[in-house]
């Protein structure tokens, strides 16, 4: 089954400007792929809040803001927005401020859409540079275009820490504004939606900067678990499975192209998983100046009784030049592997369930006596870094740095 989402889903593609493209690129390389910090780079009002002590607003049933449709009126820029655990129904809010973050205090946040929409478009929509959104659970954001999202991010720049999604018609939507940073760590994008294939767990447009790191994705309906337009995209020790009872499209797809690096991450189909490709890119036409997928250190896991297919990348157009590398991924499940004469490969091996821990319950940790142990061989580098992993997927979600060298092929390399 080919993938039936498509660019009519509520968020119109934009033409992007190839100078800004090039611009973008060229201030991606100055920063490195492997060195931009967790956060963003401080912005002006994000120097600021530092420079003294920031302005608190607190948010909760028994204070004097009682919501967060409330709370969004009445933040300014810079402010820290304590929210008081417990369930918020039909809450739904439009946060157009600048560096301000919301945080929740003495446990979960849960903002239950209850048939209310921010704008038609989702539980919070957000415009301001360098919010940040820390311990959110979003449920259930349903809107008549069926498009509606937990979070649609329209402007600016968001980092997401510790949140989840789930029972939503898209996790996480953004705009195709080439200026746009996202970030996503620790969270969860689970069950999803279905609607004719439209619906993602994420789905990232045409952005400049797109981060996921020690994030679980499972369980798509006919959408993707992660899907990403972005120029740049850092992967980093996820869990994108859609185990029993999911049917996702592709467990990750870059229609696109742009500079994916793929590092550390778990990527397992379903047997019921209704697109037999797993990871595609360029499917849709290679839009950005530089089209280079490096899949590094992943153990990626084929479900399906026949016909799956680990990697699909589209043939450069053009003057387009595609680069892909692969190197140190384990690919179980599935003796038909990815193979193309241009491709630069090395240290991947084609394993059985038997390697790993317990493979029946999702635990793809290495046995101690697992021959492929060591096997592991130098990744190389990107733009003067090293691709060697320095973590790795930690469950429920996060990651655990490693405390020696990568030396196995695959997403774990302890215990």
């Amino acid at each position: 089954m080919t993938d039936r989402s498509n660019k009519d889903d509520g968020m119109k593609d934009s033409a992007l400007n190839p100078q800004r493209r090039l611009a973008l690129q060229g201030a991606a390389a100055a920063a490195s792929w492997l060195a931009l910090p967790s956060g963003f780079c401080a912005a002006p009002v994000q120097a600021q809040a530092q420079a003294q002590p920031r302005a608190t607003l607190k948010v909760g049933p028994k204070r004097e803001i009682r919501s967060l449709s409330a709370a969004s009126r009445e933040a300014k820029d810079g402010m820290l927005i304590e929210v008081d655990a417990g369930d918020y129904l039909g809450d739904v809010a439009l946060w157009s401020q600048n560096g301000i973050t919301l945080k929740a205090v003495g446990g979960r946040v849960v903002l239950r859409a209850a048939g209310m929409s921010m704008q038609n478009k989702g539980i919070f929509v957000t415009t301001g540079r360098d919010i940040s959104i820390e311990g959110f659970d979003f449920f259930g954001a349903v809107v008549p275009d069926q498009n509606g999202a937990g979070i649609r991010l329209e402007a600016g720049s968001l980092k997401l820490r510790d949140c989840s999604f789930k029972d939503n018609e898209n996790g996480v939507l953004t705009s195709n504004d080439n200026s746009v940073r996202l970030e996503v760590e620790n969270c969860e994008f689970g069950t999803i939606v279905r609607h004719q294939g439209k619906n993602h767990n994420i789905y990232v447009g045409a952005i400049a900067y797109f981060r996921a790191e020690g994030c679980y994705f499972h369980h798509g309906q006919a959408g993707h678990l992660l899907k990403s337009r972005a120029a740049i995209n850092h992967i980093f020790y996820n869990r994108l499975t859609d185990e029993i009872g999911g049917q996702s499209s592709y467990e990750l797809e870059f229609p696109n192209g742009g500079q994916c690096l793929v590092v550390g991450n778990v990527i397992a189909q379903s047997a019921t998983s209704e697109n037999p490709h797993m990871i595609s890119f360029g499917a849709e036409g290679y839009t950005w100046p530089r089209q280079e997928l490096h899949l590094i250190n992943n153990t990626v896991v084929d479900g399906r009784p026949s016909g799956g297919i680990f990697l699909r990348v589209s043939p450069a157009q053009g003057a387009a030049q595609v680069k892909v590398r692969l190197f140190n991924n384990l690919w179980v499940g599935n003796p038909k592997l990815p193979e193309q004469a241009d491709w630069q490969q090395g240290g991947n091996l084609a394993v059985d369930y038997d390697v790993f821990v317990q493979a029946n319950r999702d635990n793809y940790l290495l046995k101690p006596g697992a021959k492929v142990r060591g096997k592991a061989v130098d990744p190389g580098e990107v733009d003067g870094l090293s691709l060697r992993p320095v973590a790795q997927f930690l469950a429920p979600r996060g990651t655990l740095k490693l405390t020696a060298p990568a030396s196995h092929p695959g997403a774990f390399q302890f215990p």
